[in-house]
């Protein structure tokens, strides 16, 4: 019997996101599941669904976390960054990934039905990431340019997102491609250029 008493709503939210963050990173998205998470908390599974209403919401949260660990680790860099701070974006996006491939492969391996918009909640959570890749792109392009950098934002983290993909799944080995990160990091630098973007090295 679940220990339904225990904890209010919210520290059970806690709870289950944390653990479900846990199991995540240890088996990845394909083998995870709510009642190995509700095993590991003691409690039921059915108690897992009446925090949150469906598996889709539970990855959204997992996920979500994912999200704000993974900006604070790219603001923490930041402030001891040298002056190549585009530099130090790219890498942390490679060291991310290789460090926590499970609870990054599963943001992007989750998906909601089509035509179910994502929730305020989860959008505000990736949007710190992207705020922070939006603000570094923008100061270094001109002031009469700076409006571009919502778009550029999205187009060099699919670049690097591809690149980082590439590189875990093993295709750019077949390819024969040595350093994907360098590549990676090449093509953001002749995209901003093209921009008119001014990037210390």
């Amino acid at each position: 019997m679940g220990r339904r008493s225990d904890h209010t709503r919210e520290e059970l939210e806690a709870l289950i996101v944390g653990a479900g963050h846990t199991l995540l990173a240890e088996v990845g998205y394909h083998r995870f599941s709510a009642r190995e998470v509700a095993k590991r908390i003691g409690y039921s599974v059915g108690t897992i669904y009446n925090v949150f209403d469906s598996l889709d919401d539970l990855m959204l949260a997992i996920n979500g976390r994912t999200f704000l660990i993974w900006a604070e680790t790219i603001a923490r860099s930041l402030q001891n960054a040298g002056p190549d701070r585009i530099a130090l974006l790219v890498a942390s996006y490679f060291d991310f990934a290789t460090s926590n491939r499970n609870l990054w492969m599963a943001i992007y391996d989750h998906r909601l039905p089509v035509g179910v918009p994502l929730p305020d909640r989860y959008a505000r959570q990736r949007g710190v990431l992207t705020d922070i890749l939006r603000g570094e792109i923008a100061a270094v392009l001109p002031e009469d340019r700076r409006d571009r950098a919502p778009a550029l934002a999205r187009s060099l983290l699919a670049t690097v997102h591809g690149h980082c993909v590439f590189a875990l799944n093993g295709t750019f080995a077949l390819l024969d491609e040595r350093d994907p990160h360098g590549a990676a990091l090449a093509r953001v630098r002749e995209t901003l250029a093209a921009a008119g973007a001014h990037i210390a090295v």
